[in-house]
């Protein structure tokens, strides 16, 4: 039977295993504080932010809001982003991405402090990845090896596929399933929008992270039987025309009032019938991403104030 990986459990034990480290963090006078900087009326970046601050006061880190108009110039927010490097009392600088078309979104990664940068996306942070040396694991590949850990999957000397080649989701990941260690050691191909027989490599693969932002790419006849397949991707396609009557299912949710449906870059079902695990969405990643911010935030913490702490 397939087993569906519950990204909420698992990162509600993320969640709780960072109360002893914040209550350690306390003991040396410490509260950690992680600052979101949005620029941006974008409906969905604001419900983002207002869900990573609910995060931050379940678990008792103190939740920075900042907001910047979308029509401001770029300079405001990168003074912003100077004063929270400055401030001794915050300890993650987060800026929702995207950002308005005037501001340089690379400029902006640029600018965070890396001790700061609980993303991880600062080029300082990239290279330290790359060499095996993480200071922060950006937060969704993070976020996918504790998913696999949790489901039982060993990735030393397996065939893993990812597909897609961002640099918040498919590099990194690539990346920490490489390197020696826990959650690496696996034999890694990327395949992006100009692979050839795409279907081939993911055929041959243990395991399949799908991270391509393209709705329900791969499919189970794509895979092979008892693939572990991890879905990162979450698309908005429209079923309006439908009949949809605005129900929840295990692989993605629909709401019928605004027309839409929530899908992965994995067709859930017919995967299911092939993998041995797999991720739902929502409900899979998401929640892990999350959490492993927080995660990051109180390393960071720790780290800047040199207090020992046992992290998850």
């Amino acid at each position: 039977m397939t087993e569906i990986i519950d990204g909420n459990e698992v990162a509600q034990e993320i969640r709780d295993g960072l109360g002893d480290a914040i209550a350690t963090l306390e003991d040396a006078g410490v509260t950690p504080a992680l600052a979101t900087v949005l620029m941006s009326d974008d409906p969905a970046s604001e419900t983002y932010v207002s869900m990573k601050q609910d995060d931050c006061e379940e678990v008792g880190i103190e939740a920075l809001d900042i907001e910047i108009s979308p029509d401001a110039d770029a300079q405001e927010l990168y003074d912003t982003i100077d004063e929270l490097n400055d401030d001794e009392a915050v300890n993650g600088v987060l800026v929702q991405m995207p950002v308005p078309d005037h501001v340089d979104d690379r400029t902006v990664l640029r600018n965070i402090d890396p001790a700061k940068d609980v993303d991880g996306f600062h080029p300082e942070n990239v290279g330290r990845l790359v060499a095996g040396n993480a200071r922060f694991k950006p937060c969704t590949p993070h976020g996918i090896q504790k998913l696999l850990d949790a489901a039982g999957v060993d990735t030393e000397g397996k065939d893993a596929v990812v597909v897609g080649r961002s640099e918040i989701v498919g590099k990194p990941m690539a990346n920490l399933l490489l390197q020696k260690g826990e959650g690496g050691n696996a034999t890694v191909t990327v395949c992006h929008s100009r692979t050839d027989d795409m279907a081939a490599k993911t055929r041959a693969a243990d395991i399949v992270i799908a991270a391509a932002g393209v709705p329900e790419l791969i499919d189970g006849e794509m895979l092979t039987e008892g693939t572990t397949v991890i879905d990162v991707g979450v698309n908005r396609v429209d079923v309006s025309e439908q009949g949809s009557e605005g129900s929840q299912t295990e692989s993605g949710s629909v709401d019928n009032e605004k027309g839409y449906e929530l899908v992965g870059d994995v067709d859930f079902e017919s995967a299911k019938a092939k993998a041995s695990a797999i991720t739902p969405v929502p409900g899979g990643v998401g929640p892990m991403t999350r959490a492993m911010l927080l995660y990051n935030t109180v390393k960071a913490t720790a780290q800047q104030h040199g207090v020992d702490v046992d992290l998850p």
